[in-house]
């Protein structure tokens, strides 16, 4: 009996193993998912007017002092949508020693509203633009 007890717990265990034990309900970033790794750059661009073109520039080509030129970026161009989306998402402190530009891109573009298919959206966008 207590062999059969081990069988069904290391059986149990194998099981949860397999699942991943869960995620706690925490969401899945979007690049992690293939569904959400395709960004609409229409879509994108309408975001972007609304949330970057105070540093970027209604023309994504930058504002001195603020925001550096995206339409012609080696730093996007060296990155997956995904990770775009997520340097997006996360920002950059004007103390990050990668920070050229001595100011904070704020997280999101400072727009707590958008989700993370609107910035794989914004992404595609500054990828249409290279």
């Amino acid at each position: 009996m207590r062999r059969q007890w081990i069988v069904l717990l290391a059986l149990v265990a194998l099981v949860v193993a397999a699942c991943g034990g869960g995620s706690g309900g925490a969401e899945e970033p979007a690049t992690t998912t293939a569904a959400a790794a395709v960004g609409d750059p229409a879509k994108g661009e309408e975001l972007f007017q609304g949330s970057c073109v105070a540093c970027h520039g209604a023309d994504a080509t930058g504002i001195e002092g603020l925001g550096k030129d995206l339409t012609n970026s080696d730093f996007i161009r060296g990155m997956t949508d995904g990770e775009l989306a997520t340097f997006i998402k996360e920002g950059r402190p004007s103390s990050d020693p990668a920070n050229t530009t001595g100011v904070d891109m704020p997280p999101k573009g400072g727009n707590p509203a958008l989700s993370d298919q609107d910035l794989l959206d914004i992404a595609a966008f500054l990828r249409s633009l290279q």
